[in-house]
């Protein structure tokens, strides 16, 4: 940088006289005096000195935004070099039941719940509260009774059991699914809240799966748009995570599923109760796709952090709230908003095999795969999208974990951790394909992995420890709905298996 004239003008000597100026004989070229020359040495310190201030504020500016970046974000190159962590388990699991407000059990020690319930026993030192906590007790063996416990006298029975009280445990009188009780997740994603729904519905509690829906229709802007995750009064949302487009995606495929396992008698009147989330879920979907391709924009999804490209882990719970738009209007008589909700996803189902496929990767660019993969599938569609299933089986060998379990992408962070929402969430699909040695893979790991208590907790470490929340009721939600599914495949499985010839009627074996 060249030193300023006020700078050279205000360093000269004023008594240093002045050479004349005008023509002068070749090579007698004035020379600067040499404090003309000291001056502008250090002129050009100086700026050299502003420079070096300046580069070295602009990196550390840069270095103090792209901080939590690096250390933080899935996708960063820090975060990648395939390092193990260590994360405490927050809590071995919760205790409550019904109306009572959850506690946790703190981590390192056992539950020592009495029998069907998340109750604990108090021990019979004290009469008084050990009658309390029976009739708790004995409240939720009736709930528990009111609906179906998947599983059977099978292997899962026990882990089944334990999800669906740990989802009642941390259901909310006023319909507020939490994710969690730790203090980062006590709040409600719609994402997960719509899990719970439909596992409870799924196991005959359908006024659970209303209420949870009914908060989801409180708490949803007008527009038709949910926030990432709301406090659980509803009050609005913790912080500005901002909108996450599958929300409303999830929370229409959510109503659909809980309708449909619906008594007839029930369920016209549920719908009309939930109309204003249907038609207003309905509209923003349409709004959101009404674009020359039909994709939606980018937004983030269930990794919950910042996207600039549209992923897969939006694009294919949008195109599961269409289809479930279609038809859930359809059932109410709405034959407009019905048709634009068929056509529509038609329209999106075809832009997802053309951009994403054949790999379905997370981006377009057909690179990493990860767990939204499953979203392509049953239960999330009527059919699998074409070519999805390979791609599926292909993402569980790409993301799997030390542990044995699998990341939330192929793309994820290098750390050795298993994620037992998206591990569950292929043992769900697995289910649903028929896949019966898959989901009991699954769901075997998941049970070697409980916490001492019982519960299922949001990670595994490289080690096989549990790690960070627990219970998570995404995961418990999955595990209830896997469960479920496998019961009903291996029953038809059943009926439809040949007789062994040691048991058909004498007539016959003649």
């Amino acid at each position: 940088m060249t030193a300023p004239t006020r700078d050279l003008v205000e360093a000269t000597d004023p008594s240093t006289p002045l050479r004349p100026v005008g023509p002068q004989r070749p090579g007698s070229e004035a020379r600067p005096s040499a404090a003309v020359a000291a001056a502008r040495a250090a002129a050009r310190r100086r700026g050299a000195a502003r420079w070096t201030r300046r580069s070295v504020t602009a990196m550390v500016t840069i270095t103090m935004l792209a901080y939590p970046f690096l250390l933080t974000d899935p996708r960063s190159p820090w975060a990648n070099l395939d390092r193990s962590e260590t994360i405490a388990l927050y809590s071995d699991g919760v205790s409550g039941s019904g109306s009572v407000l959850p506690t946790l059990v703190p981590a390192g020690t056992t539950a020592d719940y009495l029998p069907g319930s998340r109750v604990l026993d108090p021990g019979p030192a004290d009469p008084d509260a050990l009658a309390v906590a029976e009739a708790a007790a004995a409240e939720s063996r009736a709930w528990l009774a009111s609906g179906t416990v998947p599983g059977g006298d099978g292997p899962y029975a026990d882990m089944a059991e334990g999800a669906l009280l740990d989802m009642r445990a941390l259901l909310l009188n006023d319909g507020a699914s939490v994710a969690g009780w730790s203090a980062r997740w006590r709040y409600v994603w719609p994402r997960d809240a719509s899990f719970v729904a439909v596992a409870m519905a799924t196991t005959g509690h359908p006024d659970e799966a209303i209420e949870i829906l009914s908060f989801l229709q409180r708490v949803q802007h007008r527009n038709g748009s949910f926030e990432a995750r709301y406090l659980p009064d509803g009050s609005g949302p913790p912080d500005d995570r901002g909108i996450q487009a599958d929300g409303t995606g999830w929370a229409l495929w959510a109503t659909q599923s809980v309708l449909a396992s619906m008594p007839d008698a029930d369920r016209l009147a549920a719908a009309r109760a939930l109309r204003p989330l249907i038609d207003r879920s309905t509209e923003h979907l349409l709004d959101l796709t009404d674009r020359r391709d039909s994709l939606p924009r980018a937004s983030s999804d269930f990794w919950e952090v910042g996207e600039s490209r549209l992923t897969l882990g939006t694009a294919a719970p949008i195109l599961s709230g269409l289809e479930a738009a279609a038809r859930l209007n359809g059932a109410l008589g709405q034959r407009l908003p019905a048709e634009a909700a068929a056509e529509r996803a038609s329209d999106l189902h075809g832009a997802i095999v053309d951009r994403f496929g054949p790999r379905f990767a997370r981006y377009t660019d057909g690179l990493q795969r990860d767990a939204a993969g499953a979203f392509l599938l049953p239960p999330f569609q009527p059919e699998p999208v074409p070519g999805a299933l390979a791609s599926w089986r292909a993402s569980a060998r790409e993301m799997s974990r030390p542990a044995g379990g699998l990341a939330p992408g192929a793309g994820w962070k290098k750390d050795g951790i298993s994620w037992t929402p998206q591990t569950s969430l292929y043992g769900l699909t697995a289910a649903w394909a028929g896949d019966t040695a898959a989901a009991r893979s699954w769901l075997t790991w998941l049970d070697a992995h409980r916490t001492s208590s019982g519960a299922i907790p949001e990670k595994v470490l490289g080690d096989g420890s549990p790690a960070a929340v627990a219970p998570l009721s995404w995961s418990a939600a999955c595990v209830v709905l896997a469960v479920a599914q496998l019961d009903e495949v291996e029953a038809a499985q059943a009926l439809a298996r040949p007789e062994s010839p040691l048991r058909l009627p004498v007539s016959q074996g003649r």
